[in-house]
């Protein structure tokens, strides 16, 4: 397995829409989140008659042999609440176990850096592993839990003489949830599939994976979306990696299985083969539409997060942004100034390279 190129598709996956262009907090469409693969919890996605999804579902195909073991990795983005707080009177230190008195405000600017009142991200991950010799589905099916406990943290904002003038407080919730997995026996080994571990009979399985998020929510009905998303999971995606077995395509299967892939029941997701081309080791079930073994273009200088992505056209946007929108863009994290500091330092030729490419000529 390409581990980079599945990390590359993976992690663009996971950051879709986190912020969309112009890339400030300002914008109504990010004051308005849409995020991919959101998880709600199921009280809340009750509340909602279904339209907020609760759990997800991936199922797809395993070639096995005795030996074949199977990674299974669930990443997604834990919400975090940001709020900043101006001082009513500077400090030296903060206080031990004892929060300042502060005013809440939506920006405050020290030394120069604005600071806003916003969300940030936190990447999780939980990772399983499992052997195809013992599937989980003969002693019932197997659950894993996972949590992420709550957690608030105080953060100084010193101005130009070390004193403390205002903070940042990040508060986040706890998520708690359940990866169900079951592995089915389609078909008992048959003859040996050309050029695949040859002189080794194989066995075919079904492998379902079963995300949902079970985080109490209390009084859903009277809460809000933006509510519900900080005890969510988002951007909910879902990695799987076998040793000694490889998957079958669900967007372009063999004759013989269309059928069984015909049988498979995804829910929010769409499982494609990933990493290097003509390699079928590793599966990337996303809740965004892709196709196998998709890849960054390598005319991109980095991820702009913003849904189908045209890069130059955004480059160029950013570039024409005045000082201040650039100022509160630059204020909003760090990945997003990262956008704007790769955008200000782009070469001419790295520009150039964005405006149009051909690929796939045949003579």
């Amino acid at each position: 397995m390409n581990l980079e190129l599945v990390e590359n598709i993976a992690n663009a996956v996971l950051y879709e829409g986190y912020m969309l262009y112009p890339y400030r907090a300002s914008s109504v469409k990010n004051r308005q989140r849409f995020n991919w693969g959101a998880l709600a919890p199921e009280s809340y996605s009750r509340a909602q008659n279904g339209t907020e999804a609760c759990s997800m579902q991936t199922e797809c195909l395993l070639e096995s042999t005795e030996e074949t073991t199977l990674d299974i990795k669930v990443r997604f983005l834990h919400l975090v609440s940001r709020v900043i707080g101006k001082l009513e009177t500077p400090l030296i230190d903060l206080p031990t176990n004892v929060e300042p008195n502060f005013e809440l405000v939506q920006t405050l600017e020290v030394n120069g850096q604005l600071f806003q009142t916003w969300q940030e991200a936190i990447e999780r991950e939980v990772d399983v592993s499992i052997s195809t010799t013992n599937p989980p589905a003969a002693a019932g099916g197997s659950d894993k839990t996972f949590s992420f406990p709550a957690n608030r943290e105080i953060e100084p904002l010193r101005n130009e003489n070390n004193k403390i003038v205002g903070v940042i407080v990040r508060t986040g919730q706890e998520i708690f949830g359940t990866i169900q997995i079951r592995i089915a026996k389609l078909s008992e080994p048959s003859a040996v599939a050309d050029g695949f571990l040859k002189d080794q009979r194989l066995n075919l399985f079904k492998i379902t994976v079963r995300i949902c998020n079970k985080t109490p929510f209390e009084n859903a009905e009277e809460k809000s979306r933006d509510d519900a998303l900080l005890h969510s999971l988002v951007s909910t995606h879902t990695i799987l990696t076998a040793k000694n077995g490889e998957f079958v395509s669900l967007l372009e299967p063999p004759d013989d299985l269309r059928e069984a892939v015909a049988a498979c029941r995804n829910t929010g997701t769409y499982p494609v083969l990933a990493g290097t081309e003509g390699e079928r080791d590793c599966m990337l079930s996303s809740p965004i539409i892709l196709y196998d073994y998709p890849q960054i273009a390598a005319e991109s200088a980095g991820e702009l997060f913003d849904g189908a992505e045209i890069d130059e056209i955004l480059t160029l946007r950013i570039m024409t942004m005045t000082d201040e929108e650039k100022h509160e863009m630059r204020g909003i994290d760090d990945r997003v100034r990262k956008i704007l500091e790769r955008t200000e330092t782009m070469s001419e030729e790295q520009l150039l390279k964005m405006h149009g490419a051909m690929r796939g000529l045949v003579r």
